[in-house]
């Protein structure tokens, strides 16, 4: 499959007439609702930056088409004290059984560590407008591999195996007296998307030469292999996709040269380009992905060339 993508611009950010949706359109992730309406499901930004997970509607034909934005969020924060009471961003969205899983990853600030991160399922049957939590716990919750990170960006079902790519992480990179969050992509087994047999997954993309991290890991099945995109941080702060290959799903290989898509000269993805996630209509693959200040503005779109 070519990974040659062309840039089709900018196409969402908040306009600030909202007060849970001040800005950003954190992690973008679309689903098609039918033959007319993608659905990018998105984190909007209050004005403390805490996120709640709304939507943009897109027209199935020219996504470039805005049709409509949510005017409240689908999912609103934890109840106070919850594992996601600081803020929820966009994990995956799967159907399954005339429903929508939604898998998200819930926020909580602690006094010694800079945030903790992990797991949680909401579900819908309404076309995907209100979501229910399965849980006010995490599905996906600490453990050794994680001790402040366990978040899901991927779930495929396959021949009734939930598969399942998240981030995990453990300590934190301090850069300029700032500290980062430091994690790699794993893989994961659920009989039912919900409950997790193993304690701890597998290791899939570590880190390379100056990255202290690799995540968002969103994966593809082709008839040829699995595909997945990524983002991965650098200590120069570089913030890019990455791309791999595998035959399994379990152990890739890396070639992010592969990727086919690098930030522009100027303008709102320029410092930074991050959180692909790509959806086929009819003919055309599109990819979705954030820009500068990891999605502060929006999001924009490309088009698979090939």
């Amino acid at each position: 499959m070519s990974t040659k993508w062309k840039k089709n611009g900018f196409i969402y950010g908040p306009k600030g007439d909202l007060t849970w949706a001040k800005d950003s359109a954190l992690t973008p992730t679309p689903l098609l609702i039918n033959d007319e309406v993608i659905r990018v499901y998105v984190g909007f930004r209050d004005a403390k930056g805490v996120s709640r997970i709304g939507y943009v509607d897109l027209d199935a034909n020219e996504p470039s088409k805005v049709l409509s934005v949510s005017r409240e969020p689908v999912l609103d924060l934890g109840r106070p004290g919850a594992f996601d009471d600081n803020g929820v961003i966009l994990g995956d969205v799967v159907k399954f059984n005339n429903k929508i899983y939604m898998y998200y990853v819930g926020f909580q600030l602690v006094e010694k560590a800079k945030f903790l991160a992990f797991t949680g399922l909401a579900i819908c049957d309404d076309e995907g407008k209100e979501f229910h939590r399965v849980s006010e716990t995490p599905i996906l919750d600490r453990s050794d591999e994680g001790l402040y990170i366990r978040a899901i960006h991927s779930v495929i079902l396959e021949n009734n195996v939930w598969k399942i790519w998240y981030a995990a992480g453990n300590e934190w990179a301090n850069i300029d007296g700032i500290n980062y969050p430091n994690y790699h992509i794993k893989y994961i087994e659920s009989p039912d998307g919900i409950h997790f047999p193993e304690k701890n997954g597998i290791s899939c993309i570590k880190h390379e030469n100056n990255e202290y991290r690799i995540g968002r890991p969103r994966v593809y099945k082709t008839q040829a292999c699995y595909e997945m995109y990524y983002t991965k941080g650098t200590l120069n702060k570089d913030y890019v996709p990455g791309y791999a290959i595998s035959d399994n799903g379990i152990e890739w290989s890396r070639d992010d040269s592969m990727v086919g898509i690098t930030k522009s000269n100027t303008g709102w993805d320029s410092i930074t380009l991050c959180y692909p996630s790509l959806l086929t209509v009819k003919d055309k693959t599109y990819m979705f992905y954030n820009g500068n200040d990891m999605g502060r503005d929006g999001f924009g779109y490309a088009v698979l060339e090939g």
